[in-house]
This record gives C-alpha cells, structure tokens and sequence, in this order.
C-alpha cells in the first residue's frame, strides 16, 4: 500500500470553495436579518453567530479526536489529495482492508474531512469580519465613536443636566470612556492571525501522527479562538453602548482573574490526559487504584516532546506514567472546582453578574459529573465530548466576565474620607 504525501495542496482551492460556501448561509442570514441596521450591529450578531460555530467546531473536533479519526485522511489539507473522500475511496478502501480497525476509514475519513471543512468555513467568517471592521473602522475614521465622551475644551467646563453629580461620575466615567467607543480592528485581526496559527496546528496533528504535546496545543488553540471572539463580542456590545462595564471589588475581580487562569491550567492538563489515553489509568473515585497516593511516574509522564504512546526509553509509556497524567489532573479539577464555586457566590451578590454566575456555577457542576462519568462508566463517548463542551462553555462565561468587568478599589479609602470630614 502506498502511502499519500503528508502534505498535498492540490485539493486546497476546492477546500476554500467549500468553507466559502459553508460561510455564505450564516453571512446571508446575518445580512438580511439585520438589513436596516448599522454595520456596527451586523458586525457584532456576525461575531456571535461566528462564536457559536467555532463551539460547535470545537465539540465537532472533540468527537474527531475520541473517535480516533484524526488519522482518518493521513495527508493534508485533503484525503488522498482530493478535495473528499468521495475521490479517495479506492485508497480508503486499500487502508481499510489491510487494517478494519485502523485509523482509515470510509468513517473516519468522512468525519475528519467534515470537521476540515467546518473549520475552513470559520476561517472565512473571520476574514470577513476582520475585513469588514476594517472598512467600517476607515469609514468612521475622521468621526467620534457612538456613545464616546464630548471631549472637553480648555477653559470650558462641560455642561449637563446633573453638574453637581459631575465628581461623582469621574472616576466611572473615565472608566466608561475608556471601554466605551469604537471597537478596534486589531481585534479580529488578532483572531484572523490565530485562526490561521491553528490551522498550522490541524496540519501537524495529521503530519506529525497525533503527538500528544500538538494534539493538546490544537485543543488549546481553538479555546483561544473562543476566548478571542467572545472579547471582541463582549467589545462590540461596549461600543454600542449596550453593555456598560461592571464595577468589581478588587478582591472579586482578583479571584475571577485567578480562577481564568486556574481554568487554563486545568484544560492544558485535560487535554494532555486526553491526548495520551490516560483517562482510564483510574477507574475509581474518589481513590485511584484502590490509593489515594499511587505509584506514579511523574518524569514520564510529564515529558512533553515524546510522540504518542512512547516513554523516555523507547518503549511503550508506562502504566504509572499514565496514572501521573490522570491524577495530577484529578487534583488540580478540586481546586478548580472550588475556585469556580466561591467565584460564583461572590458574583451573585452583584445583580449585573448574576447571569455569570449562574453560569459558571452550572457549569462547574456540569464538569464535575461528566469527568466522574469519564472515570467509573470507562470513558464513554457523550461524558467525554460533554466533557470538552464544558470546559469551553467555562471559557466563553468566564471571558465575558473578565471583559464585561473591571477592578474598582474596595470601598474602605471612602469610608476613612467620609470619616476624616466629620
């Protein structure tokens, strides 16, 4: 059996006319939706509509990795050096009949053209939005932003209908002004240039035969372009003027900052358990192995440069390398966990934060019953891709947060003010 370049570009345009094609019904559908609306407005639904489908894409990609269909077409960006399986079957057929449960299949290629085709048609939406904001930023370009502050001229004091309430609203009005306005065209830039970095990541999953340490990064990957999107979101919503910064205590604001970081740490652990097949190396809870401390091999099993299933000598990856990989991550999801919970009753407290936290206190409960599920029922396939949603459910509820929301001193240097003028 002969086997395909690892990289062919003869299919790559038949490849862009389909993700254009992919493209063209959620840009028709935003486009007459919202017809008499300003581009402002058609950009933001775009950037939502455009979130939505890189979390599907995410999920869809989930399923690819679980299904063991990432090896489905071994070249890339087509199958076989065509633009589908459809044009590869006799190839496919060959693979499939020297290997039935091999990593090619009619199936399996079908899912992972299928999951190609989803991402180059997100790729296209995100051109179009970066194209888009960019002409709508130079159109806009010699005129103030809507909703920004009248900028004020020297030895002239700014009039209003609340002047004596001007002190008050300095320091949230500052914060406002610098929130507020037009949305900058580096933002989808940005997300243009990682959209492009991951699929530089898709390719090397396929070239590179799965190793582990680009398999997590690609994961990574398109959990930033969801965090990106949700920002820049979260950032035409500001422009509009439809969703006013929230005002956060320091220590809140902290925590929320922390446990995003926390979240990250903990989806780069997850995916490396993933990656190298070691949900399975505990099959009971809250224990592992029958101990609460088992025999662990922490040098292999945190030797990132290796590719799949090889230890540091050569030979297969141990038993108690795996188990380090699961445990490590078990651990870390507690503090996660807790983090998520105290987070979540901080922000109820503040009624323009609820929502999150409803959010996030679901979702933390969400993660922690489809990780057990993972664990005692042997990994099955809806726990583990209802696994990977919730971690990029927390992803987007938590960016938004962040973004949505901004430190504020605690209120203790008021109070020592308004004690020192008695």
């Amino acid at each position: 059996m002969d086997t395909p370049d690892l990289y062919n570009l003869s299919p790559a345009l038949r490849l862009m006319g389909m993700g254009l094609v992919l493209a063209l019904g959620p840009l028709a559908w935003v486009w007459l939706r919202n017809k008499n609306q300003p581009m402002a407005r058609r950009l933001r639904v775009l950037t939502l509509v455009t979130l939505f489908l890189t979390f599907d894409l995410v999920l869809f990609g989930a399923f690819t990795r679980l299904t063991d269909s990432g090896l489905g077409c071994p070249d890339w960006p087509g199958c076989y050096g065509h633009a589908s399986p459809v044009g590869a079957q006799h190839p496919i057929s060959v693979a499939q009949a020297a290997m039935p449960s091999g990593p090619v299949t009619h199936g399996k290629a079908w899912i992972e053209m299928i999951h190609r085709y989803l991402a180059t048609g997100v790729g296209v939406l995100i051109l179009t939005l970066t194209v888009f904001t960019w002409l709508e930023r130079r159109a806009h370009s010699g005129s103030s932003p809507a909703g920004a502050a009248e900028p004020a001229l020297p030895g002239r004091r700014r009039s209003g209908p609340c002047s004596p309430c001007e002190g008050q609203r300095t320091a949230e009005g500052t914060r406002s002004d610098k929130r507020g306005g037009a949305i900058s065209a580096w933002w989808p830039m940005l997300t243009l240039v990682w959209v492009c970095v991951q699929g530089a990541f898709g390719a090397l999953t396929v070239t590179m035969k799965l190793f582990p340490l680009i398999v997590t990064l690609h994961l990574l990957g398109g959990l930033i372009l969801l965090a990106l999107l949700r920002a820049q979101a979260v950032r035409y919503a500001q422009a509009q003027g439809d969703a006013p910064p929230v005002a956060l205590p320091a220590a809140t604001w902290l925590l929320l900052a922390v446990t995003f970081v926390l979240l990250w740490v903990q989806i780069a652990l997850g995916g490396w358990v993933s990656t190298n097949y070691a949900v399975l190396a505990c099959t009971d809870f809250p224990a592992c192995q029958g101990s609460f401390w088992p025999q662990m091999d922490f040098r292999e099993g945190f030797t990132l440069w290796r590719a799949l299933g090889a230890g540091l000598d050569g030979d297969n990856i141990s038993f108690q390398a795996l188990t380090a990989i699961h445990y490590v991550h078990r651990l870390t999801a507690y503090v996660v966990f807790a983090a998520l919970l105290w987070l979540a009753s901080r922000l109820r407290h503040l009624p323009a934060m609820r929502s999150h936290a409803l959010w996030i206190g679901v979702l933390a409960l969400w993660q922690f019953a489809t990780g057990l599920s993972n664990v005692v029922l042997g990994w099955p396939l809806v726990a583990a891709v209802s696994h990977t949603g919730g971690a990029a459910a927390l992803v987007v509820v938590l960016t938004g947060a962040i973004f949505s929301s901004y430190r504020t001193p605690e209120l203790a240097s008021a109070s020592k003010l308004r004690a020192s003028s008695l």
